[in-house]
């Protein structure tokens, strides 16, 4: 049942998001503001901040996975971040490189690294970088500086709507407007500082229209692999139906080694006839 209806913004409410404490709820909207609701342990609502530092509407909201550091995407090409200061939130950081809206951000399980996607068809790499680091980023008094590290451009051929970052594989999914879903994995041996990212997989074509829809939380990979090929599969609660698409010459029938479990939940999500 719904328990409570909270109002207040002048807009349309694009995204909401619930802090890891489960005590702090944030959503955005198309009136370019961020609100910070607070809620008891009697399921009251307070709004306890309405943070204006956007100038364009707020297209989606993310909290840190173990910090109340809340971070925006908006309209007017920037991400920012929220902290509370003294009873009252206020924005942090502002990171600004993107040409275009940022459709969505996501931070990395540890925390440490953000990443935005955005209109212009690249995907940003963030990393935190704290007062005192040993790579000598400049900071600003005891505030940490968020440094883009890594811009991957060139896979997508129209605006990337959504970003999605595993915390159990390092994985980065992203929903674009070119009717795919593509994944990257870091390459292991980059420097932290120069972070380098490829293609999982041959990315699949699958949607016949714009994929711009949120992620689930990822439940971990299932990791395919045979003769020739590999393949990382993210199974998500949101996915309805897809296919995957081998090389040509693997399309006849793809031997992919699963456990039980995994194979009769990929063959309830994926309707691809796969082979024990």
């Amino acid at each position: 049942q719904c328990i409570t209806s909270l109002e207040g913004h002048e807009n349309e409410v694009k995204s909401v998001a619930w802090a890891p404490s489960g005590t702090l709820l944030a959503p955005c909207s198309r009136d370019k503001s961020v609100w910070v609701w607070e809620v008891d342990e009697e399921e009251e609502y307070e709004c306890v901040s309405v943070l204006n530092s956007h100038t364009q509407d707020v297209k989606h909201v993310v909290w840190h996975p173990n910090q109340e550091l809340l971070a925006s995407a908006s309209y007017d090409d920037t991400v920012k971040l929220y902290q509370e200061e003294e009873d009252d939130w206020v924005c942090c950081a502002t990171l600004e490189g993107h040409e275009s809206t940022v459709w969505s951000v996501a931070f990395e399980g540890s925390g440490e690294r953000l990443a935005s996607c955005s209109d212009d068809r690249t995907l940003r790499i963030w990393r935190r970088f704290p007062p005192g680091n040993q790579q000598g980023v400049p900071c600003s008094g005891n505030d940490p500086t968020w440094k883009c590290v890594c811009t991957l451009s060139g896979y997508h051929s129209r605006t990337i709507y959504d970003v999605a970052w595993c915390h159990l594989s390092g994985a980065l999914a992203t929903a674009c407007g070119d009717d795919a879903i593509r994944v990257f994995e870091e390459t292991p041996s980059c420097s932290p500082l120069q972070p380098t990212f490829s293609l999982a997989a041959h990315q699949p074509r699958a949607h016949s229209q714009d994929v711009n829809c949120s992620f689930a939380n990822l439940n971990g990979p299932v990791r395919a692999a045979t003769s020739g090929w590999a393949l990382t599969l993210h199974c998500s609660a949101s996915v309805l139906s897809t296919s995957v698409e081998a090389e040509p010459s693997l399309r006849n029938s793809p031997r992919v080694s699963f456990s039980r479990h995994m194979s009769l939940m990929a063959l309830a999500v994926f309707p691809v006839s796969f082979l024990e």
